[in-house]
């Protein structure tokens, strides 16, 4: 069907049509240029979703793309772009081979393909990996080798020694999500020692759920732990493993902005587990939102001993001081007042009725604090609620980072 697809004129339609509502076209259309609507209209689905995740899939022309499923479980490539830096910097100078055991639609394997002299794609699905394929050569991936097969079959039968082995295991068992490692498929618990037997160095991608210190102990020789978001939405726990490292990884927490600014902060979860905390008596002029990334971490602690702040309650991450700490691994608010939640005395700070509502450690959600305040969302100001030393408290603030 690819050949179907490629037609100029099957492509304009796809470009025309791009913002178009897929399911008013699928009322519309039963075929469209003597193809089924409904793959017209993953083609456009399918384009649109790339737009921002893919962009370079989104503007090159003749690209085939998948069923949304396998769009919305793929790397973005600005996850995938990171995956090549955190490898230069951990793996050296060793770029010949890399595996990709769970290829899917294959943007983890071509990014590899940029760094490592070849590149060995393994997925079962030959439907995906075609289309996979077709891309690679759009995109110019000229040292890719594509294996129809599973993992365990593929590492059963290798007799190939890779500088890098990469697999992302699937979260859907019997269509339940799942985020133990070793309910994934395939069990990386139960095959990691044929892994080691072909490469020295490991990455296992997990799900943003799975707990980190779990996948710790499940894997062995954790050698680097990245907890990966994009604009503070947490995508990606990397687990990167050196064959008998036997030392406490290092867990470093990134979060990727839209203007390509980067945030990292990085610790030990030994020091946070011995760091003392003292947590502030009086809240000062700022307040300090740590980003997704450092939350997912953990990293509530160790964070007051690299900056200047003070936890507001033990178990309310939000930090405070009296004077401004830039830069800050995440949003910064100045406080302009604090106050009880009546309509009346809201109304004083939020004129128009529109405030941006977060809450942090606080018993009532964000919709119900709505209700009772009587705001709508929207406007430049922020209504922030949290637990303090003090107890529930209000205030308004203004983001300024």
């Amino acid at each position: 069907m690819f050949e179907e697809l490629l037609q100029p004129a099957v492509q304009q339609f796809i470009t025309d049509h791009a913002k178009d509502d897929v399911k008013a076209l699928l009322l519309k259309h039963k075929t469209i240029f003597d193809l089924p609507a409904s793959v017209i209209a993953d083609q456009i689905s399918g384009k649109e979703k790339a737009r921002t995740k893919l962009p370079a899939y989104y503007n090159s022309k003749e690209i085939i793309f998948p069923p949304n499923i396998n769009i919305e479980q793929c790397s973005s490539e600005k996850t995938a772009a990171y995956k090549i830096e955190l490898v230069k910097f951990l793996v050296g100078k060793n770029f010949s081979g890399c595996v990709d055991l769970t290829a899917g639609l294959g943007i983890d394997s071509f990014y590899f393909s940029k760094l490592f002299n070849h590149v060995d794609y393994v997925d079962p699905n030959e439907k995906l990996l075609e289309i996979a394929k077709h891309n690679h050569t759009r995109l110019g991936a000229e040292n890719i080798s594509y294996h129809a097969s599973t993992a365990e079959e593929f590492i059963h039968d290798i007799k190939t020694k890779y500088d890098l082995v990469f697999i992302d295991p699937s979260r859907r068992n019997e269509n339940v999500k799942t985020f133990l490692l070793k309910d994934c498929l395939p069990d990386i618990t139960k095959i990691q020692d044929s892994l080691f037997d072909i490469c020295k160095h490991l990455l296992v991608k997990a799900s943003p759920l799975l707990d980190i210190q779990s996948g710790v102990s499940e894997l062995k020789f954790v050698k680097h732990v990245s907890v990966v978001s994009v604009d503070n939405e947490c995508k990606e726990v990397l687990f990167f493993c050196e064959k008998d490292f036997q030392d406490e990884p290092l867990i470093e927490a990134i979060n990727m902005g839209k203007d390509e600014a980067i945030q990292k902060f990085s610790f030990h979860f030994s020091r946070e587990k011995q760091t003392a905390i003292k947590c502030a008596d009086k809240i000062g002029r700022y307040l300090y939102e740590p980003n997704a990334s450092i939350l997912k971490a953990g990293a509530f602690k160790t964070l007051t001993h690299s900056y200047e702040i003070q936890k507001l309650e033990i178990n309310t991450h939000l930090y405070t001081s009296s004077h401004l700490i830039d830069p800050f691994p995440g949003r910064v608010f100045e406080i302009e007042g604090f106050v009880k939640p009546s309509k009346k005395e809201i109304a004083t700070y939020f004129p128009e009725g529109k405030a941006n509502i977060t809450r942090r450690n606080y018993p009532l959600r964000v919709d119900e604090i709505k209700k009772k305040t009587g705001l709508k969302d929207g406007g430049d100001k922020f209504l922030i609620a949290f637990t303090s030393v003090a107890g529930k408290q209000l205030c308004v603030a203004k983001r300024i980072f």
